[in-house]
């Protein structure tokens, strides 16, 4: 036989050895949730079949005075048998809490990277599920409040009503949001950071966070280029509005610049972003309600939108508040009062709005399209 065939038979049986000792992959659910006093099956599942038997160790990462074995009962150890593609363990539930367990292996080629179980124990399945449909419907009223001020801007040909330092705060707003949310959700480096900081927690960045704020951010642009083709009166960001986005953005460079240097985190670089995201929402709504006081007039400020947002606001709410007493956890609002102060912050001004609209200014004035341009250098006169 030739050099040349002999060496392909020896890649060949060199190939062919590799592939026989290929490493196999364990994975399991990242969240198991159970009712109180209940049992469940919980799966393992292998990438293929195992050649030798694997036994699996559960390490259980618990921070609390209270032992984790009164929240669930797990098995000391799991075993994998061999040629087993699938094997399915016992947990017990008992009093509402929450366990994280790490899987551990007698069999490095198994498990390669850290696989994690989040049981979670709530006091009712029922009010689990219920939890999840008002997620979705405030998801769903959130994404829809969008497009009633779209059409409202298309119907009139004209943006006027529609403030453009809120418009100018909004872009800038979901932008940060944007670029927070898919840091978290699509970056593995940034999602092992998350879980080394957090060992107990999950990751709080789901695909409706990433498609919500995208589609946010499109509809702004939307916004945005009608503000540029339709009749504005003679509106432009103000100064003030202007020196904030200046700010915010100034804030984001400095802290890309530290992130680079290697002072501080990818994750801290892309908390800044939420934390832009959070300042924009304390302040964005300030000067369309005063807009609105002025001209004595919603007129082309959709109360679609406001009735929307009003709606996805109380449901998220609720459901922070239903959630923790389900999990008996009421750091869910009360441990991060940031994100339920803004959300009751929303709603607030959802009220107002809904005040001007059909209490204060139900009759709009006969002028309701004439803004006050006495602070336009250009005068009247430049309606585009």
């Amino acid at each position: 036989m030739s050099g040349t065939g002999e060496l392909l038979l020896l890649l060949a049986a060199l190939l062919g050895f590799s592939a026989g000792r290929s490493d196999v992959f364990l994975s399991g659910p990242e969240v198991v949730t159970l009712q109180e006093d209940s049992d469940a099956g919980v799966p393992l599942r292998a990438s293929s079949a195992l050649e030798d038997p694997v036994e699996i160790h559960l390490n259980v990462t618990f921070h609390s005075r209270k032992n984790w074995s009164s929240i669930v009962l797990l098995p000391e150890q799991i075993f994998f048998p061999e040629n087993g593609t699938v094997v399915v363990f016992n947990v017990s539930a008992g009093r509402v809490g929450q366990v994280t367990a790490f899987l551990q292996s007698n069999d490095t080629r198994a498990l390669r990277s850290r696989v994690r179980i989040r049981f979670l124990v709530v006091r009712s399945s029922a009010l689990s599920v219920l939890g999840q449909v008002i997620g979705w419907i405030y998801f769903l009223a959130w994404s829809v409040s969008f497009y009633p001020q779209v059409w409202t801007n298309w119907t009139r040909k004209s943006v006027v009503g529609l403030n453009f330092d809120f418009l100018a705060l909004n872009l800038t707003g979901f932008l940060a949001y944007s670029i927070f949310n898919v840091g978290l959700f699509w970056i593995p480096s940034i999602q092992e950071e998350f879980l080394r900081r957090n060992p107990n927690g999950i990751n709080p960045v789901s695909a409706n966070d990433v498609f919500f704020s995208l589609h946010a951010l499109l509809l702004c642009l939307i916004y945005v280029l009608q503000a540029a083709a339709y009749e504005r009166g003679g509106q432009r960001v103000s100064r003030i509005a202007g020196v904030l986005l200046l700010i915010g953005w100034a804030f984001a460079l400095v802290s890309l610049s530290l992130a680079v240097a290697g002072k501080i985190g990818w994750l801290d670089y892309l908390y800044d972003f939420s934390y832009i995201k959070l300042a924009v929402t304390l302040v964005k709504y300030v000067p369309q309600a005063v807009m609105n006081h002025r001209r004595r007039s919603t007129e082309g400020w959709s109360v679609g939108n406001v009735l929307l947002d009003f709606t996805g606001g109380t449901l998220s709410i609720g459901q922070m508040i239903l959630q923790s007493y389900n999990n008996d956890q009421w750091d869910l609002v009360f441990g991060d009062p940031t994100k339920f102060g803004l959300g009751l912050f929303s709603v607030l001004f959802d009220v107002l709005f809904i005040a001007q609209h059909y209490c204060l200014y139900r009759r709009a004035p006969p002028d309701y399209q004439i803004l006050d341009t006495s602070e336009d250098p250009d005068g009247p006169e430049d309606r585009r």
